[in-house]
């Protein structure tokens, strides 16, 4: 079976309008927005909003929750106008049935022990796979085997993230041949504000590495 075909660059930790504009431009087909208050780049509904209102629609709203309620996270969907639902805390497969009619990615974190196979039992339309942070919720900014991931792929479309970049991004999407690729911390100027010109140079390497036209 061939490779699938990359299909989401995403930009997470999208805080203000000004960086979902910069990953729009840059081609990003994908913005992440966190709801977990304690992450620095937490935004508040009336932040989400803003940012909703001027990012294209063709390009994706991830709304990213950590062991939210389905009634907080279905209230959210609405009134940030989101397309998928990233959960990243201690999400149980059975969780994210009650969700069935939303689409809803998995996040993951790949340990020493982690098992491709057991991404199969989430009922998502992916998994996202990322080095874990300790006792902390998110990634921790670092990569991780991405042989792990090319594994996953047999069982669930895969996006792979924990430190990605420009410098590395491309080896990734070589290496694992994953659906989808996300970056946060890295494309930073400082904890959720996003530099442009990294945003540029990540999505602009994802995009060559999947064959994309420029």
């Amino acid at each position: 079976m061939a490779p699938p075909t990359l299909q989401i660059v995403k930009v997470c930790g999208i805080t203000q309008p000004a960086d979902a504009l910069s990953a729009a431009r840059a081609g990003a087909t994908a913005i992440g927005l966190i709801f977990y208050p304690r992450s620095p780049r937490a935004v508040t509904m009336q932040q989400a909003a803003l940012v909703a209102a001027v990012t294209p629609r063709s390009v994706l709203r991830v709304g990213v929750f950590v062991n939210e309620t389905p009634e907080t996270i279905r209230a959210l969907v609405e009134a940030a106008q989101l397309d998928i639902v990233q959960l990243h805390g201690d999400e149980t497969p059975d969780f994210c049935a009650e969700l069935h009619d939303l689409r809803l990615w998995k996040a993951l974190p790949v340990t020493e022990k982690f098992d491709p196979a057991s991404v199969s039992v989430y009922p998502v339309e992916a998994v996202l796979l990322d080095t874990p942070a300790g006792d902390r919720y998110g990634g921790a900014g670092r990569t991780f085997p991405w042989a792990q991931a090319a594994a996953a792929r047999e069982y669930k479309k895969v996006i792979v993230a924990g430190g990605l970049d420009g410098s590395n991004v491309a080896e990734a999407v070589r290496q694992a041949a994953p659906w989808g690729v996300d970056a946060s911390s890295k494309l930073e100027a400082r904890p959720g504000v996003k530099d442009a010109e990294k945003i540029r140079d990540y999505v602009d390497q994802a995009r060559r590495a999947a064959g994309w036209s420029s």
